[in-house]
């Protein structure tokens, strides 16, 4: 139990530190001071920074994966999977931007190819249920008949839009996404956007 909890307090405080300052900003020593544990401990379970980093996402994906499966098995047409798909998806994202933020800095600079290609592996079997949702709900005649990938892409890059450029939705206004009371509106607000531009764009036209 010890181990597993010192395990653990590893993890947390490197996903803090991550968030905080960054995966080339944080190190080794810092993570192991943060958890009370030693550099040892980190090696031990870990082997390196990069497979503390590597835990951590692979947590998250397989959390969102257990998520999707079970919206998969749901007993609801493939638009109400979708929008579930929607809801869930955002709040996951919105609920912690600062790790969202690093972790797409990470993708996109793609400066660690391994580390790059096993989360891009990983997150492959996420999309492939997404699709799935999407192709059978086209296949049911629910949908209309659509560039499926793009139609993710948006979902996703709108998303991963307002968390890293938040201020082409606040501006004019006082809401602060930084603020829990203000980012929680923000997040509605942004569940209601795509599940209605979703709706209305794969509704089949009469």
């Amino acid at each position: 139990m010890e181990k597993t909890d010192k395990r653990t307090s590893i993890l947390n405080a490197a996903e803090k530190l991550f968030a905080s300052q960054g995966f080339e900003g944080t190190s080794t020593r810092q993570i192991a001071t943060e958890a009370g544990a030693n550099m040892s401990m980190i090696n031990y379970y870990f082997g390196s920074k990069e497979g503390v980093f590597m835990e951590i996402m692979s947590n998250r994906i397989k959390g969102f994966s257990l998520a999707l499966t079970s919206i998969e098995a749901e007993d609801l047409n493939q638009l109400e999977k979708l929008m579930m798909v929607i809801d869930q998806y955002t709040r996951r994202i919105l609920d912690n931007i600062a790790f969202h933020k690093m972790m797409h800095r990470e993708l996109s600079l793609s400066q660690r190819p391994e580390m790059y290609d096993k989360l891009k592996q990983a997150m492959s079997g996420n999309l492939m249920i997404i699709e799935r949702i999407i192709n059978e709900g086209i296949a049911q005649g629910e949908f209309r008949s659509v560039d499926v990938r793009m139609v993710i892409a948006s979902i996703m890059g709108t998303i991963t839009n307002v968390v890293t450029s938040p201020s082409k939705i606040t501006a004019g206004s006082k809401l602060d996404i930084k603020i829990p009371a203000d980012r929680e509106i923000l997040t509605e607000r942004l569940i209601t956007h795509l599940k209605d531009l979703t709706k209305t764009y794969l509704t089949p036209q009469k």
